[in-house]
C-alpha cells in the first residue's frame, strides 16, 4: 500500500527528539527503549512511521512497506523465495505495535521489511464526524502530513527495479539515464498515484540513504518550513525550489547526524497506465532544479 516505515540511525537521542519533534513537528507516539524514538505524522492513523535509534555513524537501518493483509504477506513471500532471495520472519511483537514481519536483503544491500499490522492511534481526530482540522496544538512545526517516500543509494538499482516492478507491482513512472550510454542513474516508482513511493539512485557504494521526504499539504507550508529551517539554523541542503522529475516543490535540509530530509508537496497523479518519462544527463539541471536548472553537487554525492 505504501512506504509505512524507516528506521534511520542519529548521533545524540535528545537532538534527534527537538529536530524532529520540535522542528519538522512530527508526533512522538511511543517511547520504550531509552535510545530508540517513535513519530508520525499528523494525518498519519498508524502508530509511527520513523524509527530514530541511538548509533555511532548516521544512515539507515530498514524500511518497511505496509501490504493489505497477511494474505499478502503469504503471497509475497512465496514470490520473494521462489525468485532467490532469503526471508527471515520476524515474530508479532519485536517491533512494538505490530504484526508480524518479513524481512529480506535487496540487492541494493538495503535491508526491507513487509507487515500487514500496526495498531493505530488516530490522527487527532474522531472517525465519525470528525470534522476537517485536529485541535490548536496537534498540528505544529513544518506541519508535516505524513510520511511520503525515500530515495535510496547503491551500485545495483537495476535488480532492484526487477523486485518491484515483477514481484510487488510497482510501476517506473520515471528514470533518469546517461545521455553517453543509457546507463540508468535513478529509477522512480510508485504503487499509488503518487509520483513515486521509492527510488533508488546509482551510487559507488550498496546501503546508502539518501532521503526521506514529508508531505505538505501547500506551497504556503513550504515556505513556512523555510522559514522555521532559517529561524532554527537548520542545516539546508537546497532551499526552496521545484523538481522536474516528479514536479514536486521540494527543500532538502540535514538532520543534525547528518541524514538528509526533503518536505515535498505537489507533483503529478501517477496511474499505473502512465508512460514511465525518461531524463536524459543533457537535463539533469532542469530534471533536478528546475527554477534555475542547475544541478548541485551535494544532492548528487551526499549521502549517509
Amino acid at each position: 500500500m505504501r512506504v509505512g516505515e524507516v528506521a534511520l540511525r542519529v548521533f545524540d537521542i535528545d537532538e534527534a527528539r527537538e529536530h524532529y519533534g520540535k522542528r519538522i513537528g512530527l508526533i512522538e507516539t511511543y517511547s520504550g527503549e531509552p535510545d530508540t524514538l517513535y513519530f508520525k505524522g499528523a494525518d498519519e492513523h498508524d502508530w509511527y512511521s520513523l524509527v530514530l535509534r541511538r548509533a555511532d555513524a548516521p544512515g539507515i537501518d530498514y524500511f518497511a512497506f505496509k501490504v493489505y493483509d497477511d494474505a499478502t504477506l503469504d503471497h509475497f513471500e512465496k514470490e520473494l523465495t521462489d525468485w532467490g532471495i532469503t526471508v527471515e520472519h520476524v515474530e508479532a511483537g519485536v517491533y512494538p505495535k505490530s504484526g508480524r514481519r518479513l524481512q529480506f536483503l535487496l540487492p541494493s544491500g538495503h535491508t526491507m521489511q513487509l507487515y500487514a499490522h500496526k495498531e493505530q492511534i488516530g490522527n487527532g481526530m474522531p472517525t465519525r464526524n470528525p470534522g476537517t482540522i485536529p485541535d490548536e496544538g496537534y498540528i505544529r512545526g513544518m506541519r508535516v502530513v505524513r510520511l511520503d517516500h525515500l530515495l535510496l543509494g547503491s551500485n545495483e538499482i537495476v535488480a532492484n527495479k526487477e523486485i518491484f516492478t515483477k514481484i510487488f507491482g510497482f510501476g517506473v513512472s520515471e528514470e533518469l539515464i546517461s545521455h553517453e550510454d543509457e546507463t540508468k542513474l535513478a529509477i522512480f516508482l510508485s504503487c499509488s498515484t503518487k509520483p513515486h513511493d521509492i527510488a533508488f539512485v546509482l551510487q559507488p557504494e550498496p546501503n546508502r540513504f539518501h532521503h526521506c521526504s514529508f508531505l505538505l499539504d501547500s506551497v504556503n507550508d513550504l515556505y513556512h518550513a523555510a522559514d522555521l529551517i532559517g529561524k532554527y539554523d537548520i542545516a539546508v541542503d537546497i532551499s526552496p525550489n521545484r523538481h522536474g522529475v516528479t514536479r514536486g516543490a521540494t527543500i532538502y535540509f540535514f538532520d543534525p547526524s547528518g541524514n538528509r530530509n526533503e518536505v515535498f508537496t505537489g507533483g503529478y497523479v501517477y496511474y499505473p497506465d502512465n508512460p514511465t518519462l525518461v531524463w536524459d544527463t543533457t537535463q539533469l539541471g532542469r530534471a533536478t532544479f528546475s527554477h534555475d536548472n542547475t544541478p548541485r553537487e551535494s544532492f548528487l554525492s551526499v549521502l549517509t
